[in-house]
């Protein structure tokens, strides 16, 4: 039996003598990545809670589902500063897009309309050239994308180019490019009779909203079953495709012109200059706004939103123009640590039901990544080191390219949160880019909007600071922290041994990761590490001294062990 355990890793077998590795130089490959949804986090500043004259609290938790909550850059900064993100080995943090959003609320629900739906998750943009108030300034994004990088952490925003925000009455109301009969107090109130519908195919009448050169229009010959002509939940669709020159809308305009110097401290100052009209296309547009936010603030890459709704081509102009621009950033901002960073701007994408199958023409439109939506969400220790090596493959086999793995995100609440230890496991030892989602670290509960018709609102409850599961927190600041020091668990090559056994092997270090070992039994490592060579379970810390191919750990917990030469350890 040893012989033929012996066998399977000869390969790897003479890695165990390797020096001890230097620096660990960041990848994306092997990213530890946390998404959060800003307006759920943290508020750090009750001040900017009410903005734009909209209602933020209806009175019940079912009405405020998607309602604007108060979480702000104050208060993810304060979270920073307490090195939240560091002590859990954050390499990323991505956060929901900072556009202004629309002003007003649209259908909850669908056709429903159960309760008023607002833009507090950066999905509905009205206005790419500036700060959301409710989340802060321009000095106070700034403060906090600066500290994430004096910390090491890369900063990464969303990308949309595929439609604006819903027109809301509010918004029609405040710029004048509809009819609605309404006062402006009357347009904030949610309606519940209200039809988005209705509204939305009357806009032939509208004026100084985007215009037939924009968007499409209902009444047009469009094939609605091709995502590149469909249109999506209703919303006004981009045409992308277009080469021909358009004007700034006028309700921007106006919009810009209304607020002047008073508006300063949200305006992000690289966007001055795409509020001007000149010649160019939708997407010239659309994506000389969203590009000047890696020039302002160093932005280091986005998650786009709906990629195979968009052309190929806009997607590759739009990391043509972030990479210019992040190398802008960096040659006006040689004093900042982050400056010195060399890697490219980083797109991945949404595009639905994705896996980590390799996509070559994403890859050369600037993508490193598709959002894998099947990674296993269910905590299956006794099956997910054949996963593993599946993902651990397909790194090998496309260098540039990687799986983006999550148990929960902004759309899908996945995961079974009653066993989030073991699904933690499997996901911090995955190969590629593991991504967290604020609060599967400390239990956070669904909210009330899981009663609404619209329960997937209920994903994005508020972060329950005072509420917090101390053992999945521990759980995963040390998977986080191990994952970080060792580059090789996210992007070494693997080899299984066992339904628990996998070996990650670079040629700076191996390790042995074994689930579900027996307390007090020894662990196999033969052909691994030498007899007499000192070993360290990386999640307990406790060494020992192989002995006969054999190491014990007496302390082992959470059913995983994770064994790397002592030498290796920091």
């Amino acid at each position: 039996m040893k012989k033929l355990f012996l066998s399977s890793i000869l390969t790897v077998c003479m890695l165990s003598a390797s020096p001890a590795p230097g620096p660990k130089p960041f990848s994306w490959d092997g990213a530890t990545v946390y998404f959060v949804i800003t307006d759920r986090f943290c508020n750090g500043d009750s001040t900017n809670d009410v903005n734009y004259g909209r209602i933020v609290d209806y009175g019940t938790g079912q009405l405020n589902a998607a309602t604007f909550h108060g979480g702000d850059f104050k208060g993810m900064l304060q979270k920073a500063r307490d090195g939240y993100f560091t002590d859990m080995g954050i390499d990323v943090v991505w956060m929901t897009d900072v556009y202004e959003q629309i002003h007003g609320w649209m259908s909850g629900s669908g056709p429903v309309n159960d309760f008023p739906h607002y833009g507090y998750h950066g999905y509905y943009p009205l206005d790419y050239t500036q700060i959301e108030k409710n989340y802060g300034t321009v000095a106070e994004f700034r403060e906090l994308v600066d500290t994430l990088h004096s910390q090491g952490i890369r900063v990464m925003l969303g990308a949309n180019l595929n439609d604006p925000g819903y027109p809301t009455l509010l918004d029609a109301v405040q710029y004048g490019f509809a009819e609605t009969g309404l006062t402006e107090r009357e347009a904030a109130q949610h309606i519940r009779e209200w039809s988005y519908d209705d509204f939305f195919a009357g806009r032939g009448d509208w004026n100084g909203w985007y215009d037939r050169g924009w968007i499409r229009m209902p009444d047009e010959n469009w094939d609605e079953s091709n995502p590149l002509e469909a249109t999506l939940y209703g919303m006004p669709d981009f045409k992308d495709e277009s080469n021909e020159p358009v004007e700034i809308p006028s309700f921007l305009l106006k919009k810009w012109k209304g607020e002047g110097k008073a508006n300063d401290a949200w305006v992000n100052p690289s966007a001055r200059k795409c509020r001007k009209n000149i010649k160019a296309s939708p997407m010239q547009h659309v994506i000389g706004w969203i590009s000047s936010w890696v020039e302002e603030f160093g932005i280091d890459g986005f998650r786009c939103d709906i990629v195979e709704n968009v052309h190929l081509d806009r997607w590759k102009e739009l990391n043509e123009a972030c990479n210019t621009a992040l190398s802008k950033w960096r040659t006006a901002h040689h004093n900042d640590p982050a400056s010195k960073w060399a890697d490219r701007f980083y797109m991945t994408g949404d595009f639905d039901n994705a896996t980590i199958d390799y996509k070559p023409d994403y890859a050369d439109a600037g993508f490193s990544s598709m959002v894998n939506f099947y990674f296993p969400k269910h905590g299956d220790l006794d099956g997910i080191v054949h996963t593993w090596q599946a993902y651990a493959d397909s790194l090998a086999a496309h260098p540039g390219w990687h799986p983006f793995s999550y148990l929960n995100n902004s759309y899908h609440r996945d995961a079974d949160m009653d066993n989030m230890i073991d699904c933690a496991t499997t996901l911090l030892l995955a190969p590629g880019v593991a991504q967290v989602f604020y609060g599967d670290e400390t239990g956070r509960k669904l909210s009330d909007a899981q009663y609404n018709a619209d329960s997937d609102q209920a994903f994005r409850s508020d972060m329950n600071w005072n509420d917090i599961n101390t053992d999945y927190l521990s759980h995963f600041r040390r998977l986080g922290k191990i994952r970080q020091s060792h580059p090789v668990i996210a992007t070494g090559r693997q080899r299984t041994l066992d339904t628990h056994t996998a070996l990650r092997f670079d040629d700076a270090e191996t390790i042995l990761i074994r689930l579900v070992p027996d307390k007090g039994r020894p662990i196999n490592l033969f052909g691994v590490f030498n007899d007499g060579e000192k070993v360290t379970d990386l999640y307990t810390g406790e060494t020992a001294t192989v002995k006969n191919g054999t190491a014990t750990f007496p302390r082992l917990e959470n059913r995983v062990a994770i064994i790397a030469k002592t030498s290796e350890v920091d």
